[in-house]
């Protein structure tokens, strides 16, 4: 994503709700329309342009997210699984509609070095019914090679104003 000054943002991020779809935010966000989350300025992402129930982000790993073992910490992919997939989850919302995570799982198939070059982290939706959204991710290459995969699911709701 791209940092900008503009004074929209979305009601997860505390300000007044847009009346837009919820794959026009994340369309906005990925355009640099919308003010990106505050996170995003500690684990960097790019968000490239979203489909319905799909998205791709972008990310390096860096030095910094290096564990005791001297790979990529845990949390770091268990963190873009989580940020892909709720993006995905949030472009089939209605205005008004929020979506948090009820829970995420994560499974690790190979270690990330912090040198590996920029890596793919593709989400999607299994299925939405009213009130529930399944949705499964990915880390890999470019080249495909998968290094933790991840499933979530989150609950939709009615933003309320308060």
């Amino acid at each position: 994503m791209t940092k900008t000054d503009t004074p929209h943002s979305h009601p997860s991020h505390g300000a007044q709700s847009l009346p837009l779809t919820g794959l026009d935010y994340v369309a906005g966000l990925a355009a640099g329309i919308h003010q990106r989350p505050p996170m995003a300025d500690l684990l960097p992402f790019t968000l490239m342009p979203p489909e319905l129930g799909a998205v791709e982000i972008r990310a390096c790993p860096e030095q910094r997210f290096l564990n005791t073992l001297g790979t990529v910490h845990g949390g770091w992919s268990m963190t873009m699984l989580d940020t892909a997939m709720a993006l995905a989850a949030h472009t089939l919302l209605e205005p008004e509609e929020w979506c948090p995570t009820l829970e995420t799982a994560v499974k690790f198939i190979r270690p990330i070095a912090a040198d590996c070059g920029e890596l793919r982290i593709s989400a999607r939706v299994v299925a939405r019914s009213r009130m529930i959204i399944t949705l499964e991710g990915r880390i890999e290459t470019l080249a495909g090679k998968v290094h933790a995969h991840g499933t979530s699911t989150c609950v939709v709701t009615a933003r309320t104003r308060g």
